[in-house]
């Protein structure tokens, strides 16, 4: 037994020679400085892969936009790496039908989930693009970005949001969507009806009058199945002129703070209560 143990030992000893593996001691270290949310905002599979990548130059400290500023230039500094330059991304929510604009065809009654409500004839809401305000999105952000408001919308904070992507992944009609923080020319809405059709269901959704497109530079602002789509390759060309016309307001300007602004023509919302849930007739 004693030489079997003391053989094994030796085959145990060559082995771990022949079949280690380097790694770098400053993963650890860069590892540790990371916040460990796991959230993917760097488009990494997680903090270890990508202190992984630091090291080997792969990506830049900045790219991490969860992490404080000051940690992300103490890991540039330890490794002597330049901070990089990464614009900050959130999420942007297209639609802006809360329940005092947009009518609800059916009254839903079941598991309170934006998921579960849309499994069961779409959710009960006219508009079968529209953000049925069921809080799954607000439910599964991790770093509290997500609230509420009194119309049952979501409203990002954008000075929390990572861009995580977990509300967009969450949502069941794919109203999320992660831009940078420059792209301020939005199109709150999804509704792919054309003029009286869909505002019959939501008195802001966008009703392809054109009006954006013809009042931009060319090739900005397109009207693709009865909606406007942004071109943000050309979002240099993009200022609030082109929400000026929008009658429905379905066509916005975001500030850095998220805070939106409506064109001039754009009808005022008066009503505060929710509309009541109706039948088609």
């Amino acid at each position: 037994m004693l030489v079997l143990g003391v053989t094994l030992a030796v085959l145990l000893a060559i082995a771990n020679k022949f079949l280690f593996v380097y790694e770098d001691p400053r993963i650890d270290e860069v590892d540790s400085a990371l916040p460990h949310a796991n959230c993917g905002a760097c488009g990494e599979a997680g903090c270890r892969v990508f202190a992984e990548k630091l090291i080997a130059g792969a990506v830049s400290p900045a790219q991490c936009t969860v992490n404080a500023p000051e940690n992300n230039a103490a890991i540039a500094n330890f490794l002597g790496v330049d901070l990089g330059d990464q614009e900050k991304r959130v999420a942007r929510l297209a639609c802006a039908g809360g329940n005092h604009v947009a009518y609800m065809r059916a009254q839903y009654s079941g598991l309170q989930s934006c998921r579960g409500a849309a499994m069961v004839g779409g959710g009960g809401k006219g508009c079968a693009w529209g953000c049925l305000g069921m809080g799954d999105c607000k439910d599964v952000c991790e770093f509290g970005a997500i609230s509420m408001d009194k119309n049952g919308l979501p409203v990002v904070d954008v000075t929390k949001c990572t861009a995580c992507g977990d509300c967009v992944d969450v949502c069941p009609k794919q109203l999320f969507g992660l831009h940078p923080i420059s792209h301020q020319l939005w199109v709150a809405c999804k509704n792919l009806h054309h003029g009286n059709e869909a505002e019959a269901e939501c008195g802001v959704a966008c009703t392809a009058c054109e009006r954006c497109a013809n009042d931009s530079p060319e090739g900005l602002i397109t009207i693709r199945d009865n909606l406007a789509i942004i071109d943000y390759s050309k979002n240099s060309l993009a200022s609030k002129v082109s929400i000026q016309r929008c009658p429905t307001g379905a066509i916005v300007w975001l500030d850095d703070k998220g805070n939106i602004e409506k064109g001039q023509k754009a009808k005022a919302v008066i009503r505060k209560q929710a509309l009541p849930v109706v039948g088609h007739a």
